[in-house]
């Protein structure tokens, strides 16, 4: 058995230092004596191995949260794809939209402007809440992308959450221009100095993906009554807007039951997370030293 072992590693060793010229003759035995040939098949040999071993290392494997209502009994599970980054766009969308084209149109997901606008395609990437048209593909092949839905929400199908509670409470806080006085006489628009719009700023450009709104623990122990960083960014938007005449009662309003505002316990997920790079913990601590300020101070007296 070791001679046999010793014998084939002769053959081996002697393969090494045998020439390109031998090589190709020992590869391909039918061609000899057609010397161009003989090139042409050795180069495309070496080409297609140079080609698989590009395709293997540009190969992305994808692990995507599955689920179905048709299927009610199918415990959730990951189910792996792999995506050759050379024929794909830059971006986690473009990977989603080659799998679901090309490979298996049954998964489920939202996406829509594809430019960071509309706030769709948001979902859990590599554990981090974002929107998948904003977020570039990690390019290291050794490691999986994992995709999940956006974390404690209720699961319609695959990355489809159930934002019905979000909406209703974007809805609450009344996200629309309310006025005490008349419109402006010439009938045009409400004008608004440089340093009153630029209080705007950092608050409008809220895209309601509820990135944030699902990154807060305070929002996932409390979703009936806290109202979520996305929903109070928004109302805080309102209150520095200096054409709305109602801020006051905007604040009061969300300070009636205090767990609407004041369940924030400032963990700042919700600023970490925002695709957009926007602050909502910052508007939130800001709307609660306003309603603070304005109380009004109670004095104890003491009775003789």
């Amino acid at each position: 058995m070791s001679k046999i072992s010793l014998k084939d590693g002769l053959k081996k060793v002697g393969r090494l230092f045998m020439s390109k010229k031998e090589q190709t003759k020992r590869n391909f035995p039918t061609l000899e004596g057609h010397p161009s040939a003989l090139q042409h098949a050795q180069e495309a040999v070496e080409s297609h191995k140079d080609l698989t071993h590009k395709i293997k290392a540009t190969r992305k494997e994808f692990q995507i949260y599955r689920w179905s209502p048709d299927n009610p009994s199918q415990k959730p599970y990951l189910k792996s794809y792999f995506v050759d980054l050379s024929t794909c766009g830059p971006m986690v969308l473009d990977a989603l939209q080659k799998i679901k084209a090309e490979e298996d149109s049954s998964l489920s997901y939202r996406r829509s402007c594809r430019e960071g606008i509309c706030g769709s395609c948001s979902m859990n990437i590599d554990g981090t809440n974002t929107v998948a048209c904003l977020k570039p593909i990690d390019t290291d092949t050794r490691k999986p992308t994992m995709i999940t839905p956006l974390p404690h929400m209720y699961v319609i199908k695959d990355l489809v959450v159930d934002l019905t509670n979000f909406y209703e409470q974007y809805k609450s806080i009344e996200p629309w221009l309310k006025r005490k006085r008349p419109p402006p006489e010439d009938g045009r628009e409400y004008r608004q100095t440089p340093a009153e719009r630029a209080r705007l700023d950092g608050k409008y450009e809220c895209i309601l993906c509820a990135c944030c709104t699902t990154s807060c623990p305070s929002y996932w122990w409390n979703p009936e009554e806290f109202l979520g960083p996305a929903a109070l960014i928004q109302a805080y938007r309102w209150v520095c807007d200096s054409r709305d005449d109602y801020a006051d009662e905007r604040v009061t309003a969300l300070t009636e039951n205090e767990k609407r505002l004041y369940r924030c316990r400032t963990i700042k997920n919700c600023t970490a997370t925002c695709p957009k790079s926007l602050n909502p913990a910052g508007a939130i601590n800001k709307m609660k030293a306003r309603h603070l300020l304005s109380k009004p101070v109670e004095l104890n007296e003491h009775k003789p």
